[in-house]
């Protein structure tokens, strides 16, 4: 009894090594690499499988995931002789199972020692100053380089990314005066400019109130002389008929006998003024002939008439 029970744990034992070297699963976006006799037999995708026991052997397993890979920072020569230290990370991912296993023995080592001596062929083709800004430049240079090497080895480089560009520390310190320098170049550019322009801004007002003061002047004189012209046309036409009546009250009845009484008054009157402003005058030999005057003055009427 004792015997059986052996023989049948060591069947059982036996049972289990074989459904476990037979039945494979593999995860989603993993591929197995199966060899059979030691030779390439096929590779093994997501699912279910079932292998011939001892024969077939899973001898490689790899991610379809994007992989990061870390690039150890790195001593570059750019073009003016300065040593930066240059660090970054790779985006990779594995197209071929079979050549990846098989084209290259390490493609996640051979990839990062790649990427260290492009990135230094690169760094060593500009000056220091680009190097800042133009990253992106840099990382397509790079990216474009380790895909041509790695399509044989069944990988996919997608992308690098510089991380950090660290000069030494004398050459920060002149960058940073540098840049010291420029940015106060340019506050005292953006000064001189404003100042330029508030002189330009004030001597054009300068120069439109100027122009306006002539245009208000000159519309002012204007108008002015067309209110005297207004004025004395109508003076004109209020004495002309002021004597157009007049001649018109004459030819009336008893119109000549007004304008004689009209002159005797105003000589009166004017005679009257001249004796108040005047302490001193020279009067004619005629002077009580108020008579002659009137007849001298209704003389001139007549003849106007």
């Amino acid at each position: 009894m004792d015997a059986l029970l052996i023989l049948f744990g060591f069947v059982a034992v036996i049972v289990l090594i074989v459904f476990v070297k037979t039945v494979v699963v593999v995860p989603q976006q993993s591929v197995y690499v199966l060899e059979r006799l030691g030779r390439y037999s096929g590779t093994l995708h997501a699912g279910f499988h079932i292998l011939v026991p001892f024969v077939d052997v899973i001898r490689y397993r790899h991610s379809l995931k994007e992989t990061a890979l870390d690039v150890p920072e790195q001593i570059c020569i750019t073009r003016d002789n300065v040593q930066v230290g240059v660090d970054g990370v790779l985006y990779l991912k594995v197209m071929d199972a079979e050549r990846a296993s098989y084209g290259i023995s390490n493609y996640i080592f051979a990839i990062s020692q790649l990427a260290q001596t492009t990135l230094r062929s690169e760094i060593g083709k500009i000056d220091l100053d680009r190097t800042f800004e133009e990253r992106s430049t840099i990382n397509a240079q790079v990216v474009g380089e380790i895909d041509k090497a790695t399509e044989p080895w069944g990988v996919k480089v997608l992308r690098y990314e510089i991380k950090n560009i660290n000069p030494p520390r004398d050459v920060i310190e002149a960058m940073e005066k540098q840049m010291r320098a420029e940015r106060e170049k340019r506050a005292r550019i953006l000064e001189s400019e404003g100042y330029r322009d508030a002189a330009i801004n004030t001597a054009e007002g300068e120069k439109q109130k100027t122009i306006k003061d002539s245009e208000a002047r000159k519309l002012q004189q204007i108008n002015e002389a067309e209110g005297q012209a207004q004025a004395i046309i109508a003076v004109a036409n209020a004495n002309s008929e002021g004597i157009r009546r007049v001649a018109e009250a004459i030819k009336e009845p008893g119109g000549y006998e007004a304008v004689q009484m009209r002159i005797a008054e105003d000589y009166v009157e004017q005679f009257g003024k001249l004796a108040k402003t005047n302490n001193t005058m020279i009067l004619p030999a005629n002077l009580t002939d108020i008579a002659g005057a009137i007849a001298t003055a209704m003389n001139a009427v007549k003849q106007q008439r």
